[in-house]
């Protein structure tokens, strides 16, 4: 049943892909942090040990999110996120919330190495170089991130909780619960700003993980 699920949501997904323009893919820069992100994938097919260059690119700030493949450095597709490509040999699926893109994933039935990553030149590809120059500090700050994810849902769920209690009909029949933790204004937007910023930070290095995108969706108002 899950894997009828999710072929049907690929087949889905699919029909959003739109064929591109072949227009070249532009290098990189610096100044490119501020408008879009851009990852690399290389697939190895063990058969002939043949290599096929993938891109990614995807713009910040738009209406609705939507991500770019190039082939070998010309535009082939593009397609509203979540996205799912058919590439030689299967597809690319492409995930994301609202932290920006957090999975990349190609899918056959052939064997073959597959290999994603962030530009050079990226905010992402400058935390990925942090994680190989330095790694028992980045792991200390992913650590840091996971436990201010947990204490994060933690204080939403106290808030949440007190929140639906004091309908009159929720606590006529069930109770009334008060948060043992009270949060100004001020601090619950300092909680939701650092909270997005650990979220971020998981996003950077495309870890995937269930507390990312509650974080990312509560605001603190009140495959494989």
């Amino acid at each position: 049943m899950l894997g009828f699920t999710r072929k049907s949501r690929r087949r889905k997904q699919m029909k959003k892909v739109k064929a591109g323009d072949g227009h070249l893919l532009k290098p990189y820069k610096i100044w490119n942090i501020f408008t879009h992100s851009l990852f690399h994938l290389e697939i190895t097919y063990k058969a002939d040990r043949n290599t096929t260059y993938y891109a990614l690119k995807s713009r910040y700030f738009s209406e609705e999110p939507s991500v770019d493949l190039y082939k070998e450095g010309r535009h082939i597709a593009f397609s509203k996120l979540p996205a799912v490509f058919p590439v030689d040999d299967g597809m690319i699926e492409v995930k994301n919330s609202t932290s920006g893109i957090n999975k990349i994933n190609y899918v056959s039935d052939q064997d073959a190495i597959f290999s994603v990553y962030p530009d050079k030149n990226s905010v992402r590809g400058f935390r990925r170089g942090f994680h190989q120059r330095f790694p028992v500090i980045s792991n200390f700050i992913s650590i840091l991130a996971i436990i201010i994810l947990l204490v994060s849902l933690v204080l939403t769920v106290l808030q949440l909780t007190e929140t639906l209690t004091e309908i009159p009909w929720v606590a006529e029949n069930i109770g009334t619960f008060t948060s043992p933790i009270s949060l100004s204004l001020w601090e619950n937007f300092a909680v939701a700003i650092i909270a997005a910023t650990a979220a971020t930070e998981r996003a950077f290095m495309l870890k995937r993980h269930w507390l990312i995108d509650i974080e990312a969706g509560n605001g603190f108002t009140g495959e494989q």
